[in-house]
């Protein structure tokens, strides 16, 4: 069991694990102008996340009594087909649920929103598997209310407990419900307005949350992630997709590409791609790949990896065994024995592979910048290179994540995000 000071521990949902600002706020302002009805000037819409939606429409929005729950069903929709995509992750929140849940604590939730909306936003952001209880509002006008909430999200028995939340309406509901409480003054209450409702302790930030909650525990290991594919396969947009979901989703990314990734390697990367050095031999070629590699993976990958992030880098060695080893005609292995010290077993937890006919690909590339020293090879070349590919695909590897690349930018990014986090969070429940 765990040694921590709290062995139940009740979050709220909004401004506490999630930055529901964005998400709520729009969807808030649509059903307005649904309504035909104008935002107060005064109005701070910041202070609509966190209480009741009635309470904010009616405080906050003044929206007529008879027309509240015409607002409430507005917002709702709007709420569910866009708003709740806006939500981000706090970054460290992971680092707090994955901590507890190790250390065997009782991890609830307790929200003013809809059940059924609570564990659609923490299934959608793959964090739902962390939490025992998902306590929620019910249907109607009889709320259950916030110490209620609590109350049934807490174990049977339990030595101290504690609620976590960002407003006066947490505080107030612990104190009701017989538990301490934590304010967060990183969500939308201010530290003055916790202190006021009498927060038992504030938390400035997630960190401070971490060594509040979770004193000496457990971080969650680092992984390596890396993308692959011909050039023109729309590596650097899926890059670009995967790398912000990811930030959305909580996760703590550092985003770096070969080569380069550090001054050294950046140094390397201009002398292979300047195109004035056409002449460069195949083995120059990837010895300086190699040593632009070695330096990335010592100064960079494996520090970030043991300390817990997910790096994700745009291309790695698999790039070298199929333009060296393929494209060059260097050979697969001469080029592996060459990266052997470079890598150093710091080889990708999944890599992710756009896959697409090296011709559309190519045709794709040149029509949208210009071309680099690679990138002028040839057909020949680029054919061999896609050949080396499919040879490393072939050898059954399971870390490779093959994705069809001639499709629209957006399947593309949802089925890579998707298969990411199945790597990422292998535990996570699936969206309803």
């Amino acid at each position: 069991m765990s040694q921590f000071p709290f062995d139940a521990v009740v979050f709220d949902l909004d401004g506490t694990l999630f930055d529901a600002e964005e998400g709520i706020v729009s969807s808030v302002v649509k059903a307005m102008e649904e309504l035909d009805l104008p935002i107060p000037p005064d109005a701070d819409l910041r202070l609509v996340v966190g209480p009741p939606l009635r309470t904010s429409l009616r405080e906050i929005l003044r929206v007529p009594e008879d027309r509240v729950e015409d607002g409430v069903q507005r917002y709702l929709y709007n709420f569910y087909h866009e708003g709740r995509f806006r939500y981000r992750v706090y970054p460290g929140i992971r680092k707090v649920l994955y901590a507890l849940r190790k250390a065997g604590v009782h991890v609830a939730l307790a929200s003013s929103k809809p059940a059924h909306t609570c564990e659609l936003i923490l299934n959608h952001f793959a964090i739902s598997h962390y939490f025992d209880v998902i306590m929620g509002e019910v249907d109607g006008k009889d709320k259950l209310g916030k110490p209620e909430l609590i109350r049934r999200a807490l174990p049977e028995k339990y030595s101290r407990a504690v609620m976590v939340g960002d407003r006066l309406f947490d505080v107030e509901g612990a104190k009701a419900a017989g538990v301490e409480s934590v304010g967060v003054s990183y969500g939308c209450g201010s530290v003055e307005e916790l202190e006021n409702a009498g927060a038992d302790h504030i938390a400035h930030s997630t960190e401070e949350l971490f060594q509040l909650l979770c004193p000496g525990g457990e971080a969650p290991r680092g992984m390596f992630i890396s993308m692959e594919g011909p050039d023109g396969s729309g590596k650097t947009t899926q890059a670009n997709r995967l790398e912000e979901s990811l930030r959305q989703y909580g996760f703590d990314v550092l985003r770096t590409r070969e080569p380069g990734g550090c001054p050294i390697s950046e140094e390397i990367r201009g002398i292979i791609l300047n195109k004035e050095h056409m002449e460069m031999s195949p083995i120059c070629e990837a010895l300086l790949y190699a040593a632009s590699r070695a330096q990335h993976v010592s100064q960079v990958i494996r520090p970030a990896v043991e300390e817990g992030r997910i790096v994700f880098s745009d291309r790695f060695v698999d790039s070298s065994v199929a333009y060296q080893g393929g494209g060059r005609q260097l050979g697969v292995g001469l080029v592996q024995q060459i990266n052997q010290p470079a890598v150093d077993g710091m080889l990708p937890d999944a890599t992710v592979y756009l896959d697409i006919d090296q011709a559309e690909a190519i045709r794709r590339r040149f029509s949208a910048s210009e071309p680099d020293r690679l990138e002028l090879a040839g057909d020949a070349f680029h054919r061999r290179v896609q050949a080396a590919y499919e040879e490393l695909l072939a050898q059954g590897d399971d870390r490779f994540i093959v994705v069809d690349a001639a499709r629209d930018v957006e399947p593309i990014a949802q089925e890579i995000l998707q298969r990411v986090l199945d790597r990422l969070e292998p535990d996570r429940k699936q969206e309803a």
